[in-house]
């Protein structure tokens, strides 16, 4: 598989969660994976892989091997949410002449970037159509923009300038006096059909490319975290998965704290897992005795050095772009790598020869945290946080090494392609 062809492709039509799990839907009907419905009873068999959707934006994938001797699982978990501003109910605004649409932030975005740049509105529509509700995407075919003050009038905008949601992010959608908001939607109606809702939000019409003098870089917007998460899927599809089951969840809403319906902080994981045992024919007890066997890998992008702040990065734990994947750790666990996981990631690592970076936050200064914390309150499993390094984290236009992401699948091939004996006195990874 060519990983970074394929994942600049799909990058460029992630305009928001419920497009990536489209692609990651996609991707693995073309791959024999069969889907299952969370309303129906799972029939699922041996030798065969299949998936699970939840509210469009959130999904598990999962391969059981062919003759599988004992339960338990490698599981690596992402999420399809990035930082981005959100229309909100009743958004038109015509001032000055100006057709303007109320946003309200998601996430902890970077807000500079958002500005003086094309725009495009994508997500999802539900109408009503008789007695019938019906979900499509969406993604229009307009450019807006939300323009910056000029600097002849705003003397402090390169002074600390700090922008209000409320006022300094609403995007231009033309000069019309028309509610041309409501007419952009009403074209998307088929016969019969009324709108009742939406979630729509705007995103960064610039395209995912190759970047520096040797193609060393992949720039795109939602490197944070769909490199992850399409990573995690594409290393699934080509793994071989001898023994155990093999896994890969994308939750959503990572970026706001994981409390909703298809978060880490959710059922969505542990409900399945239960499911997919029983229809193999496992008992709760030997589910519940599997978790003490099973391995999972939080994956998340980490934080590389910056070229203008190097200050800004432990001294001894710097991480460099395109020098491997990273281990995550901080002390009061925001992330969940110990010495054993982490001697267990090292030794799948050494097997496949990818190489490992390690970063701990700057002593002095606190810094983010993701899911895999949060997954092992509802599921104890032994667990590392891992991270592909990039620049520009919650930006809307981003920064990878395009090695670190074919490190990063072999090292998750690797680790499909393992055998773990965990719940032993010495961890055996063959």
């Amino acid at each position: 598989m060519d990983v970074n062809r394929k994942l600049l492709d799909l990058f460029n039509t992630s305009y928001n969660e419920f497009f990536a799990i489209k692609n990651i839907k996609e991707l693995l009907d073309q791959n024999g994976f069969i889907e299952l419905k969370e309303k129906d009873e799972y029939s699922i068999s041996c030798g065969k892989s299949y998936y699970i959707l939840r509210d469009g934006s959130s999904i598990i994938a999962f391969k059981v091997p062919s003759n599988l001797k004992e339960l338990y699982f490698k599981i690596v978990a992402s999420h399809s949410d990035s930082p981005t501003l959100k229309i909100k109910e009743n958004p038109t605004i015509i001032q000055n002449g100006y057709n303007k649409l109320k946003v309200e932030k998601y996430g902890g975005m970077i807000i500079g970037p958002w500005l003086d740049k094309p725009l495009g509105i994508a997500g999802r529509i539900c109408y009503k159509n008789n007695n019938e509700i019906v979900t499509r995407l969406v993604n229009f075919d307009t450019n807006l923009i939300i323009p910056n003050v000029a600097i002849h009038q705003n003397r402090e905008i390169n002074n600390g300038f700090v922008y209000n949601p409320q006022v300094d992010l609403l995007p231009i959608l033309g000069l019309k006096e028309d509610d041309l908001f409501v007419e952009m939607l009403d074209e998307t109606k088929k016969e019969g059909e009324e709108i009742l809702s939406y979630d729509l939000s705007l995103y960064n019409k610039e395209k995912a490319i190759y970047g520096g003098f040797n193609d060393e870089f992949i720039y795109s917007p939602k490197l944070d975290n769909l490199a992850s998460a399409y990573i995690s899927m594409m290393s699934l599809v080509s793994s071989l998965s001898y023994e155990g089951i093999s896994l890969a969840v994308v939750f959503n809403n990572e970026e706001v704290g994981s409390s909703s319906l298809n978060g880490a902080d959710s059922d969505f994981l542990t409900i399945n897992l239960k499911r997919i045992a029983k229809s193999l024919g496992f008992s709760n007890d030997e589910l519940l005795r599997s978790y003490a066997k099973s391995f999972l890998i939080s994956l998340d992008n980490a934080h590389a050095i910056h070229p203008n702040h190097p200050e800004k990065s432990d001294d001894k734990n710097k991480c460099f772009i395109n020098d491997g994947v990273v281990i995550k750790h901080n002390s009061n666990m925001l992330y969940t790598s110990d010495s054993v996981s982490t001697a267990i990631i090292k030794t799948i690592a050494s097997k496949e020869r990818v190489r490992l970076q390690t970063f701990y936050n700057r002593a002095d200064e606190r810094g983010g945290s993701t899911l895999g914390n949060i997954s092992l309150t509802h599921v104890s499993i032994r667990s590392v946080d891992l991270g592909i390094p990039q620049l520009a984290m919650h930006s809307n236009y981003e920064v990878i090494g395009s090695e670190d992401t074919l490190s990063a699948y072999n090292l998750l091939v690797g680790l499909f392609n393992s055998s773990l004996e965990i719940d032993k006195e010495n961890i055996v990874v063959k």
